[in-house]
């Protein structure tokens, strides 16, 4: 297995250690791995603890932006500067299992192997550790978003994705894309396989996203994605 595994965060000092802990156990029969976190202009001890546990990990890469600019483009920055070809994505809120990850990458090398065109397996967390109201708001969200787009994935907002990494970069890039990522895959030709993930109870912090503030933004980002998808034309080449 080599891997390049990508942690988004802002503001998640007092879950870092504890990730990363759990991210090189999984990864203990990994042929070659990096992890990567973007720290996307986090204002709290974020930087402190990610430099402090650097110094003991040498698998860990950090890199900082100056400002927040989402997690989409936290995403894209880790991708870009990702060393190997595949590419695992975890929230930094602890709440994606690190676990998960071998196996899910043997289930993608095995799939590939039956279906070149399999490009992102998307966790599916069909078993949530979250309140009421939040399970409520997502499950909402994504029937909707199913539903206009056909995307046919129950769990898009699952943190837990590997994916291929020169495919993902030859996507359309957005803000918030990383909530679309199985319908602009789809609309580029390629497959996505949803699999069941463990989720685990937020340890530590709160969530930096609002329901309100996903669903206005949802509406409008699901329209442009509407716009790209009618504007898409997959050729069938003859040779």
């Amino acid at each position: 297995m080599k891997i390049s595994i990508v942690v988004p965060v802002y503001n998640e000092a007092d879950n870092i250690s504890a990730l990363i802990a759990e991210i090189v156990t999984a990864m203990n029969q990994a042929v070659a791995y990096e992890i990567i976190y973007v720290d996307d202009g986090s204002n709290d001890d974020t930087a402190a603890v990610l430099k402090q546990t650097q110094q003991n990990i040498k698998a860990l890469r950090v890199i900082r932006h100056q400002q927040s600019c989402g997690q989409s483009a936290a995403i894209y920055t880790g991708v870009k500067a990702a060393n190997y070809p595949c590419i695992a994505t975890l929230d930094g809120d602890g709440q994606n299992d690190p676990a998960d990850i071998p196996r899910l990458y043997q289930l993608l090398m095995q799939q590939r192997g039956i279906s070149g065109n399999l490009w992102m397996l998307a966790g599916w967390r069909n078993k949530r550790h979250d309140s009421a109201w939040r399970l409520f708001s997502s499950k909402l969200a994504n029937v909707v978003r199913s539903g206009l787009l056909g995307d046919n994935t129950p769990d898009t907002g699952c943190g837990l994705k590997l994916f291929l990494r020169d495919e993902f970069l030859g996507l359309p890039y957005f803000d918030h894309m990383h909530r679309f990522l199985p319908a602009l895959i789809l609309r580029a030709g390629g497959q996505v396989i949803s699999e069941p993930v463990n989720h685990r109870a937020r340890a530590h912090g709160c969530s930096k996203y609002g329901t309100l503030d996903r669903l206005w933004v949802g509406i409008v980002d699901i329209l442009g994605v509407i716009w790209l998808q009618k504007r898409a034309k997959l050729p069938e080449v003859i040779e």
